[in-house]
């Protein structure tokens, strides 16, 4: 059971909108059949999805995840960069999902894990050892929890920005700057639920980057530091600026040049205090083939 209560500036959202807007696990076909089983309630009595929440309103949502006895180990090779007894660090391919979710319960990268690892609790039967995420297309580092202590111990510096997370991109358009910062607040796209915008709802979500090198076909590499982390906040932010990573057929529009099956975005190197012996420590992915081949074949300026 979870509680929600709407704020000044949710008042006169659509219940089922307002619901979903709150979890990316709440679907709006999820929310409304929740909503017909008076799962969700708004004070306490039952409501139409079109009901419009008003401000000061509780909003409870009856809602538990299918038990971890449904999620599967699977023999999935995944490519391990370094393990201990306390983490796990990976580079997640393109195409892998990283927990299961409603109507994804295999193929993901906790399906990998699961029974060849251990894995924390902390985060539950469905996203065990799941610190942070990288979208389904996004290649590259990430750390894996094995036990709840290191799981809380870098869980709290993700929340305190203590962590370094740096990206490669390609993204379609020639940047004139050498660096920059957006700073723009992500939240819910206001039509498009399963989308993500730069809101003046939204949350703080800062973005660095920094030029690698510019094309003459019309491109820009780009190296990104998150200072914070939003849902699709790269996508996001660079797509606002009329930057779109090449690939990206959810915040990008127009052709697919190089016919790539996801955005070229790679989460290049992790950083952060180890768990247990307090020490920096710093993990590195190799940028995918088909990426290297695409860049060494445009022609710098």
């Amino acid at each position: 059971m979870v509680e929600y209560i709407v704020n000044e500036n949710e008042n006169g959202t659509r219940l089922d909108a307002f619901v979903a807007s709150k979890d990316e696990k709440f679907s709006r076909s999820l929310v409304q059949k929740l909503i017909k089983d008076s799962k969700i309630l708004v004070d306490g009595k039952s409501a139409k999805p079109s009901e419009k929440v008003q401000a000061g309103e509780r909003i409870c949502v009856d809602y538990r995840e299918e038990p971890n006895d449904s999620i599967k180990g699977e023999e999935i090779p995944i490519d391990i960069i370094y393990e201990d007894d306390d983490i796990l660090v990976v580079n997640k391919p393109k195409n892998m999902v990283v927990h299961p979710a409603a109507g994804n319960r295999s193929g993901t990268l906790v399906n990998a894990l699961l029974g060849r690892h251990e894995l924390s609790s902390m985060n539950g039967d469905i996203r065990p050892g799941i610190v942070h995420r990288l979208d389904k297309n996004t290649t590259g580092v990430l750390v894996i929890a094995k036990n709840n202590f290191a799981h809380q111990k870098i869980a709290k510096q993700i929340q305190n920005r203590e962590t370094k997370k740096e990206y490669i991109a390609l993204v379609r358009g020639l940047i004139k700057e050498n660096e920059g910062v957006i700073n723009m607040p992500i939240g819910r796209h206001p039509t498009d639920r399963k989308k993500m915008a730069v809101t003046r709802e939204g949350k703080e979500a800062i973005t660095e980057f920094k030029v690698l090198k510019r094309f003459s076909e019309g491109y820009t590499l780009l190296k990104i530091n998150l200072k914070t982390g939003r849902t699709h906040q790269i996508r996001v932010h660079l797509s606002h600026i009329g930057y779109p990573i090449v690939g990206d057929d959810t915040y990008s529009t127009g052709k697919n040049p190089f016919g790539v099956t996801s955005q070229m975005l790679h989460a290049h190197k992790l950083s952060f205090v180890h768990p247990t012996s307090g020490e920096k420590v710093e993990f590195e992915a190799p940028i995918p083939e088909y990426f290297e081949e695409i860049v060494e074949n445009l022609t710098e300026i």
